[in-house]
């Protein structure tokens, strides 16, 4: 894909504007394709796994940047878009940021998480030491934008902001996966210092660190199973 240029249509705010529809009409695919894409799909999410040990190497900048793309296309309330990423490369702001999510982390599993918080993250195998933030060449910290924040000062409600920004990371995990990266959704509490850090403004709220990289030689992950199609599934 192209990179934005200024051909491109850029988003503006378009709130209490009339509606003004489109054609849509994408190709049908054919009943054989649809199956054979759906399963092969199901094939390779399968592989996905959350990763905490990362290879430094770095990886192909824009391949990150081309899966928030994909992040971006997702649904959201009143078509209102309430998300930005910030892509953190530089060692030492990825530095700062492990530095104070460690703090955080040492006070929840010292204590503020609860016994039954701990009982259930034991099969994971996490601690307070987040080497996956500086280890991984990039970081993408997701914020969720609480309000519309206009240059004047103007502030306009979004609705729905952590569905929509949950579906955007969704998506971004699977974009990033099926390209060939690894990653892991890391959410430390509080996470007001991800703002402070990274100079978000007011509007903004972190939502969810993800690092993304290639797995270490000797990564490894938890024996885990998933739950059955018929665990997850009802049909009516």
């Amino acid at each position: 894909m192209p990179e934005t240029t200024a051909l491109t249509p850029r988003w503006t705010p378009v709130h209490g504007a009339p509606y003004r529809p489109v054609p849509y009409r994408p190709e049908r695919m054919s009943a054989e394709e649809s199956r054979s894409r759906a399963a092969e799909l199901r094939g390779r999410m399968n592989e996905r796994r959350t990763v905490r040990r990362f290879s430094p190497d770095p990886v192909p900048e824009q391949v990150v940047r081309d899966a928030i793309a994909c992040a971006a296309t997702a649904p959201s309330g009143a078509h209102q878009q309430p998300w930005t990423f910030v892509l953190v490369k530089d060692p030492e702001v990825r530095r700062r940021i492990r530095e104070a999510a460690e703090n955080e982390e040492r006070i929840s599993y010292d204590g503020r998480l609860g016994e039954e918080w701990l009982t259930a993250l034991r099969p994971l195998g996490t601690d307070a030491v987040k080497a996956h933030m500086t280890d991984a060449p990039a970081l993408v910290v997701v914020f969720q934008q609480r309000y519309w924040l206009g240059e004047d000062g103007t502030r306009r409600k979004h609705y729905y902001v952590d569905e929509s920004v949950g579906i955007a990371v969704g998506m971004l995990l699977s974009a990033l996966h099926l390209s060939g990266l690894a990653a892991l959704v890391h959410t430390p509490s509080p996470m007001r210092f991800l703002g402070e850090v990274l100079g978000r403004p007011e509007n903004e709220k972190a939502f969810a660190v993800i690092p993304v990289g290639y797995p270490a030689d000797d990564c490894e992950v938890p024996d885990l199973v998933r739950k059955s199609l018929d665990q997850v599934l009802v049909e009516v």
